[in-house]
């Protein structure tokens, strides 16, 4: 009753009605801007409200940045993976389904952060982690599919074509490494991860989420038909966060 009190208080209402306010002014801006669909858009403005009602400026700024570094990747080499029948549908524009995919997990942990007896430090670094695996995805798929020169299947390490469920490369590994890293530094900047442990931490479990969706993608998901990828991201945002925080816990830095 006590933490219910907390979350409808005044203060904490007032707070939620300027973020709703601020983000829905700001997407009645950016709504031009070839990111999302239209609904994509509504869909970020209600994830932006979430997160700057919760963790504040830097939660907000922390998932604005991975919009644009997704987006930025994605359009390397478009008109090449466009061409190869590789590229995003939509002209790499994102719906509401990519963003919640992406999105879900951090949000949950971004909300139970406000809880009184929260442990935000942790909460924060299992937010860091969940975004920091996902723009690993989304750097190896995209610069693999264009620049990947021996892909195979996780699996089999069989040769098969760019753009594979499962399939991984040397040159998207090495790309989903780096961006797991460079989320992670954003985080770091940002407030939301405490010192250079805490960023290889959540660096590496970056990359070993994105591995484990290749698995998801090359072994379950031929098999679910329900499996989305929208689904697959989800879990492997969940993934990322539970294993950063658990091993956080064990090493001490939560």
């Amino acid at each position: 009753m006590l933490e219910l009190q907390v979350l409808l208080s005044g203060d904490r209402l007032q707070h939620w009605a300027f973020a709703l306010l601020i983000n829905a002014a700001l997407i009645a801006m950016a709504q031009r801007l070839p990111l999302l669909t239209r609904s994509g858009w509504v869909h970020a403005g209600i994830l932006g409200t979430l997160l700057l009602g919760s963790l504040d400026w830097p939660g907000w700024w922390a998932v604005v940045l991975y919009l644009g570094l997704g987006s930025l990747v994605t359009r390397l080499g478009f008109r090449r993976k466009q061409a190869e029948g590789l590229a995003e549908s939509r002209g790499g524009r994102r719906g509401p389904e990519n963003v919640w995919g992406s999105a879900a997990t951090g949000a949950a942990l971004a909300l139970l952060s406000l809880l009184p007896s929260a442990p935000v430090t942790l909460l924060q670094l299992g937010f860091a982690a969940s975004f920091s695996a996902k723009l690993a995805d989304t750097f190896g798929s995209e610069i693999g599919k264009r620049w990947g020169r021996h892909t195979v299947l996780i699996t089999t390490l069989k040769p098969v074509s760019p753009g594979t469920e499962g399939a991984i490369s040397l040159e998207g590994t090495a790309a989903s490494l780096l961006g797991s890293g460079l989320m992670a530094l954003v985080m770091l900047q940002l407030g939301l991860l405490q010192g250079a442990s805490a960023w290889w931490l959540v660096t590496l479990v970056g990359l070993l989420a994105t591995l484990l969706e290749s698995l998801i993608g090359a072994g379950l998901q031929q098999r679910c038909v329900w499996l989305s990828n929208e689904l697959v991201n989800a879990l492997q945002t969940t993934i990322a966060a539970v294993v950063a925080m658990a091993a956080a816990e064990w090493l001490g830095l939560g």
